[in-house]
């Protein structure tokens, strides 16, 4: 018999649209053929089986089986005569793509007609399904699930350009996949390969240590630290870091004030920038401090009998320091000293001010290194050393870890550390380190937590950008969360490669189900039975659909469990004392005292 025969498995019965109902051959012997020795499984959900052209062959993907795989046009009849079709056996599948000589490709460029002969696919057609990739724009994730043989591999350049999402339960395995993917990008060992991860827990410091260069708020090397400038910040992200309310006319008096500062800076600095340009967003020092105390001196004041003439000073204050001059207090009824009338009522924002800029947890923004303006607004390094240790280093991945900044500005600062690199890349995209000359790829982890569907924060507006705009510029996206629900959709749906680990929430399977093609979102609904670290790769940067058994990790990420039964068997010498440093961590907002 030939081998042809011995794979065949049934024929077409009906074909509507990409969808094709194959009925099954009563004749096959068992549902776990060998063929050269290896053991096959007919109609599994998400296997694939392969049509015949004359010189090309048709791949599709099972997505139903059994009654539900009969077509419309059938059923009443099924109903009726259900003894002479009970024993019939039937399969859906999708067409994905055809080969044409040794090369396989997405799409099919003729349909198959009813009567055509379906086969199995063996190991030979798999290989020429997951082969063909070129090895200098290619990366092996894992396994193919369906052959262990068979090396999953993940076409790099479309990873990049057109976005990823990689989504799962938690404990589905997506550290690990993310901690895979970028190590196998890291092996490649391009001279000028650029990833920026933003990593909201620290999870990736260890797990990619050997090829990263970790940049965080609590480093005790100076070089390492993790600063982001406030003048760096857009106006209104910048007022948002202060508690209590500001009015409109009020805040557009500190806006004012801030713009002329910065034109005063970009002068002393020697920026060449023109004057006209110069807005509130402008990235530009200036110094904040001064600023607090001119407009805190200005509440303060009281005046003689002229109403002009400032009374005389009682406490002297202090730029440095954040110390308030003080005056003689203004009198009762119509004797001097007199209020300010000017004044704007607005001590109570600057008290809230003045208690920020002193907090040591804020110390990333308000007093960041070298690029803490004085308090005449003279920097000593410029946002170019922060492009440099950011996107510049010999590593290929550089880790921002962002676990030291306070919760409540979270959403606020990653989404400012996003507007600063895409504005850079964006204005500089002539220049020899812009997108378009090296690429960067962004990796977004816990991207739920501060890109809420329907919130119009900075971060969400700005992932939205990248997500439209990026491809042109040469920044990409990879987007990792657990809730996809939660994510804005107009930024999922920009994700042209979706790897959906074990998902066992209806909701968030729904949204995955919204993002990928209508013909394969039955196989959506093997989320739930996958195993820990399988995934389902579709979209761009794979030729067809793949169930994907990703390798393990050398070094776990931050985020894998601990395991109670073997921490349980550990003694613990003075506990007191872990207490103390456990204690002392909090107060200071450092876990690494």
């Amino acid at each position: 018999m030939s081998k042809n025969k011995i794979t065949e498995i049934g024929e077409i019965d009906s074909i509507s649209g990409n969808s094709i109902s194959v009925k099954l051959f009563d004749n096959i012997k068992s549902n776990m053929p060998i063929i050269d020795g290896v053991v096959y499984r007919i109609g599994q959900i998400g296997s694939f089986v392969r049509i015949p052209l004359g010189y090309a062959n048709l791949y599709g993907i099972v997505t139903q089986i059994g009654s539900a795989a009969i077509p419309e046009n059938l059923k009443e009849v099924v109903f009726k005569d259900y003894d002479n079709f009970k024993n019939t056996r039937w399969i859906n599948i999708v067409l994905a793509g055809e080969q044409v000589g040794k090369k396989f490709e997405r799409g099919v460029t003729q349909y198959p007609t009813t009567g055509d002969k379906v086969h199995l696919v063996t190991i030979n057609d798999l290989d020429v399904i997951y082969g063909g990739y070129e090895d200098s724009n290619s990366i092996i994730v894992g396994n193919i699930s369906v052959s262990e043989s068979l090396d999953a591999k993940i076409d790099l350049d479309k990873l990049i350009s057109r976005h990823c999402a990689i989504v799962g339960s938690t404990g589905s395995g997506k550290s690990n996949s993310v901690s895979v993917l970028l190590q196998a990008i890291a092996n490649r060992n391009f001279l000028s390969s650029r990833i920026l991860i933003i990593d909201p827990h620290g999870e990736y410091n260890d797990a990619l240590s050997k090829f990263s260069n970790v940049i965080e708020i609590n480093s005790k090397v100076e070089e390492s630290k993790l600063y982001i400038p406030f003048w760096a910040l857009p106006f209104n992200e910048l007022m948002k870091l202060f508690s209590g309310n500001l009015s409109d006319q009020n805040r557009e008096y500190i806006r004012e004030k801030v713009v002329d500062a910065k034109i005063v800076s970009a002068e002393i600095n020697k920026i060449e920038v023109a004057k006209e340009s110069i807005t509130a967003d402008s990235p530009i020092p200036f110094s904040l401090k001064r600023i607090w105390f001119e407009l805190d001196d200005f509440e303060r004041r009281t005046l003689e009998t002229d109403r002009i003439t400032l009374t005389t000073k009682t406490v002297v204050g202090d730029i440095e320091t954040l110390k308030s001059n003080e005056y003689l207090p203004a009198g009762l009824g119509s004797s001097a000293p007199f209020l300010n009338l000017k004044a704007k009522g607005i001590l109570g924002f600057l008290d809230s001010m003045r208690n920020r800029i002193n907090d040591s947890s804020y110390g990333f923004l308000f007093s960041p290194g070298d690029l803490t303006p004085d308090s005449d607004g003279k920097i000593v390094k410029d946002l170019d050393s922060l492009f440099l240790d950011w996107l510049g280093n010999k590593l290929p991945i550089t880790i921002l870890d962002l676990s030291g900044i306070p919760s409540e500005i979270m959403s606020s600062i990653s989404g400012t550390l996003l507007k600063i690199i895409y504005d850079g890349l964006f204005w500089g995209v002539n220049t020899k380190v812009g997108g378009k000359k090296q690429p960067l790829l962004i990796v977004l982890e816990e991207a739920h937590s501060y890109l809420k569907a329907g919130e119009n924060s900075i971060s969400s507006r700005t992932v939205q950008m990248i997500a439209k705009e990026g491809r042109k510029y040469g920044v990409g996206l990879l987007l990792v969360t657990q809730r996809p629900s939660e994510l804005d959709e107009t930024v999922l749906s920009q994700c042209g490669t979706m790897i959906a680990l074990r998902m066992n929430n209806s909701k968030d399977r729904g949204h995955i189900k919204s993002a990928v093609q209508d013909e394969l979102q039955s196989m959506v609904d093997l989320l739930p039975s996958l195993r820990t670290g399988e995934a389902i790769i579709s979209g761009e940067a794979v030729k067809i659909p793949s169930r994907v058994k990703f390798f393990k990790i050398a070094n776990a990420p931050k985020s894998s469990d601990p395991k109670a039964s073997d921490q349980w068997l550990k003694t613990i010498d003075k506990p007191e004392e872990e207490y103390k440093k456990l204690l002392k961590s909090w107060r200071n907002q450092n876990y690494k005292i």
